[in-house]
């Protein structure tokens, strides 16, 4: 017999394939086995229909194309023996799905067949019904489902009932129909019956609000004492299982009860004792046992409050964790995580075994048992819990250490009592995994300890100690370099000492040691070596005798290949040598900064001003604060490709704190250099505790002809070296301020009002706001462009949090300066002036035009007011 004719018995093919020794022999046998298959459907061969059919199936599981025999399972179910509709119903389930539009052919044969006398021919038709049927099967077919299930034979009414749970959720709107006949199969003997109904009256349930009513005022009763009945149940063979009767059934029950009683006191009343009862009865020391009881907790979590069998549920978790098998207290915790919610008294009687898990060797539990202990912890706790995670924190696992580190340091911040003692935590917490703290937590740090003024000798001395022993710690070095560099005449002459404080004896020389022993080590990143030549420069104005030697160590990084490196050091190297008379000023020790501000600041909020070191609240600069608006395509109503970011300015107060300028470098328009954007150089220097715009370079602030409005106390400083910040004193020469930076010259932002003049532009009004540009040009440069917009309040209402922000195409560069103020008078009575500069690289062919968006608030109320700016004047 040729091996690839459709009289080939199914056997063979598969003894054929599996001889195969590679997957090219594999394709070939398929091939000619699915040539001959399709020969014998264009002969409508029906003799060997239902092998060539089955021959098919394997085919299509292991991969291959099959669709051509749709159509032969079609004709399989028409016929009238049942062999041939077992193939064709198989064949069916197996080669099409809900979506294939072959499927609606079938309706018919499937009817016929929901009545056909033979029991096992309608078993096939619901069996199919239940696993391909689609939402127009289901409202044709509902009806025959309906009546099977008061069919004779429990094997029909089992699966009628499966095959009615995929009816309601293709068609929820079926769901009243079978509420009736869902709710009489509660009442079935036949365990498997009751399985399938239970889970049909809990679908039911979960889909319409109507059902569940039904269900809880008729049926939590019955549902109760068939939940006793199985628990007292004698011991059954065909249904025992480890010993308990029927687990299966336990666990839907309670999973239907769970529902009923959720949000009902009644109901859950009712189920109490049955609960309790089952939940003291069950053996856990078998699998099956354990899965009734977990379900057990789980219903009574979720159903209405009742204390003592909350604290028995709590108990049984608290078993589980004790529990050998992993799985077990992995969904224990998970369990946990919810009850804290409900009875956190009742969960903290197992915080020792629960401090335990967070030891153990399975990295899953670990995670968990972490995420509840952060959940446990409260004001009366922290010390105790905080320190056995801190103990735990030296001898876990690496990559365990930086979620351990995470929730740690979110505790001490969280619950801290005292600032000596949230010290004292992130001092034992940095030698030890001090590489695993995240920037936003050290910095925290820093703010704590400029606020402690009666701790600094304390933290510099503890931070100086921890540096001997773990100075691979790369956070740690950076808070004690720069403790040291703020405080290290405190930490030289032992000041501020506590009664529970060990002396210690630290020259001059040994400071300066710590700092250049940390920026030699080569595994530090350019940040913390940059903090370290910032603490030498503040160390040389702190220890005039060490002066030369830290002048020397500045100087060999003056040939550094980092950049960044180079720049301070030639910078630091020009202050020590060349001006020694600002140096105490420009290093002076850093103000403290509002606590209040930077948890402002890193909950996402800007407030409106900041404290400045002469105490006077700064105003922030407009375009600080982010607005939640649509994106950028849509502020500008074009395409993706033609539009540039939108300028706004502002910075990061910290990085002035740290002198590190950690932001991306960005090149400016008709420049060919990068320069720093953010924190500014001579920012650093200062140690002010706010940034300049990015629009007002270093050498536009020191220029003698050039009045920065935005930052008056850096020119105070430089003008009074030898005291604080004064307004009276007299301006400084360029001359002097040039050779600061050793003969970078000035670049005016804004050039002098000599050029062409040009009528004032009404942009945008509305019944609220009026915005008005005027434009000016400088001789010889027709492509720039600037702008002065003047903001007015047509309202009663004063607009605070006031935010400008312009968005133009990719042939326009927009660059703005900051904001005259972020608050608008009422009615006129001021304004609001913000600086642009456009640049037009389409000068003469392209006119401007610009899309703005103007944000405020008003009586606490976000307001977000937008439109487009087309009419300027041609020449521009």
């Amino acid at each position: 017999m040729n091996p690839f004719s459709s009289g080939t018995r199914l056997r063979d093919m598969i003894r054929a394939i599996r001889a195969c020794k590679t997957a090219a022999e594999e394709r070939a046998v398929v091939r000619k086995e699915c040539a001959a298959i399709r020969a014998a459907i264009s002969e409508n061969d029906q003799d060997y229909r239902h092998r060539n059919l089955a021959k098919l199936m394997f085919i299509h599981m292991l991969g291959y194309p099959t669709h051509f025999g749709q159509m032969e399972c079609l004709k399989l179910i028409a016929s009238p023996g049942f062999p041939e509709k077992r193939i064709g119903y198989l064949g069916l389930m197996l080669l099409l799905d809900e979506r294939q539009e072959v499927l609606m052919l079938v309706t018919n044969s499937i009817k016929q067949d929901l009545s056909h006398t033979n029991q096992y021919i309608v078993g096939l038709a619901l069996c199919a019904l239940g696993n391909i049927c689609s939402a127009e099967m289901a409202r044709d077919l509902a009806p025959e489902v309906e009546r099977l299930l008061q069919f004779r034979d429990p094997n029909i009414r089992k699966k009628a009932a499966l095959c009615s749970i995929r009816i309601v959720k293709k068609v929820p709107d079926l769901a009243e129909n079978f509420i009736n006949p869902a709710a009489a199969l509660l009442k079935e003997k036949h365990h498997g019956v009751l399985l399938t109904g239970i889970q049909l009256c809990t679908d039911l349930c979960n889909i319409s609000a109507e059902a569940l009513e039904y269900f809880r005022k008729k049926c939590t009763d019955g549902l109760v004492k068939v939940l006793k009945d199985v628990a007292n149940s004698p011991y059954a063979p065909e249904y025992d299982v480890s010993g308990i009767t029927d687990p299966f059934l336990h666990i839907k029950l309670l999973k239907l009860l769970r529902v009923l009683g959720q949000g009902d006191a009644d109901a859950s009343d009712s189920m109490n004792d049955i609960l309790a009862q089952v939940a003291t009865k069950t053996e856990s020391n078998k699998n099956a046992g354990n899965a009734i009881l977990y379900e057990c907790v789980s219903t009574i979590m979720t159903i209405e409050e009742n204390g003592g069998l909350r604290v028995l549920a709590v108990n049984i978790l608290g078993r589980f964790l004790s529990s050998r098998d992993n799985n077990i207290r992995y969904v224990a915790l998970n369990m946990l995580m919810k009850a804290i919610a409900l009875d956190s008294q009742a969960v903290q009687r197992h915080r020792a075994t629960i401090l335990e898990c967070v030891k153990d060797s399975d990295a899953s539990i670990r995670k968990r048992a972490l995420e509840l202990v952060y959940l446990l912890v409260n004001e009366s706790n922290v010390k105790s819990l905080t320190k056995e995670l801190i103990d735990y924190l030296e001898i876990s696992d690496p990559e365990f250490k930086g979620d351990l580190t995470a929730k740690i340091c979110s505790i001490v911040e969280k619950f801290s009592p005292e600032k000596i003692w949230y010290i004292d935590q992130m001092l034992k917490v940095l030698p030890k995994a001090g590489n695993y703290v995240k920037d936003e937590v050290w910095h925290a740090l820093i703010v704590v300890i400029t606020n402690a003024s009666d701790l600094h000798g304390y933290t510099v001395r503890s931070l100086y100690r921890e540096l001997q022993t773990a100075g691979e710690q790369e956070t740690l070095v950076r808070v004690a370099v720069w403790c040291i560099g703020e405080y290290g005449e405190i930490l030289v002459g032992n000041a501020g000492m506590l009664n529970q404080e060990d002396p210690i004896t630290v020259t001059e020389s040994d400071a300066v040691d710590v700092i250049e022993t940390a920026i030699k080590r080569h595994s530090l990143d350019l940040a913390t070596r940059a903090m370290c030549l910032m603490a030498l420069l503040k160390l040389s104005s702190r220890f005039p005798s060490c002066s030369q030697r830290i002048n020397d160590t500045i100087i060999h990084y003056k040939e550094s290949l980092v950049l960044e490196l180079q720049q301070r050091a030639i910078e630091f190297n020009s202050i020590i040598e060349k001006h020694q008379n600002i140096r105490s000023a420009l290093v002076e020790r850093m103000p403290a900064l509002d606590e209040a501000t930077y948890s402002g600041r890193r909950a996402g909020s800007v407030p409106a001003a900041v404290s400045t070191s002469q105490g006077a609240p700064l105003n922030l600069p407009n375009g600080v604060a982010k607005l939640t608006a649509a994106p950028l395509v849509d502020l500008l109503d074009l395409s993706s490709d033609e539009v540039s970011a939108p300028s706004s300015s502002g910075g990061d107060f910290l990085q002035d704190l740290l002198g590190v300028d950690l932001s991306p470098a960005s090149s400016q328009p008709g420049g060919n250099h990068a320069q720093k954007s953010g924190t500014d150089v001579l920012l650093d220097l200062l140690s002010i505790g706010t940034p300049l715009a990015q629009s007002t370079s270093t050498a536009d602030m020191l220029s003698s002809g050039h009045e920065n409005k935005s930052s008056p106390h850096i020119l105070d400083k430089l003008g009074s070296p030898s005291g604080p910040p004064s307004q009276d004193s007299p301006p400084v020469g360029s001359s002097s301020m040039m050779d600061l930076l050793d003969g970078f010259g000035p670049v005016s932002s804004v050039p002098e009002n000599n050029g062409p003049t040009y009528p004032s532009l009404l942009a945008f009004e509305s019944s609220s706001l009026r915005v008005t540009f005027n434009f000016s040009k400088q001789p010889g440069n027709l492509q720039t462009t600037y702008v002065e917009a003047q903001f007015v309040n047509k309202s009663p209402n004063a607009y605070s949090n006031f935010v400008f922000q312009a968005a133009v195409p990719k042939f326009l560069q927009l660059h703005l300066d900051p904001a005259s103020s972020n608050t608008l008078p009422a009615s006129g009575n001021g304004s609001i002036t913000q600086k642009l500069r456009l640049k037009n690289s389409q000068h003469g062919k392209k006119s401007l035009v610009m899309r703005i968006r103007i944000g405020y608030k008003i009586n606490d109320k976000d307001v977000l007011e937008e439109g487009q700016v087309s009419n300027f004047p041609r020449d521009l």
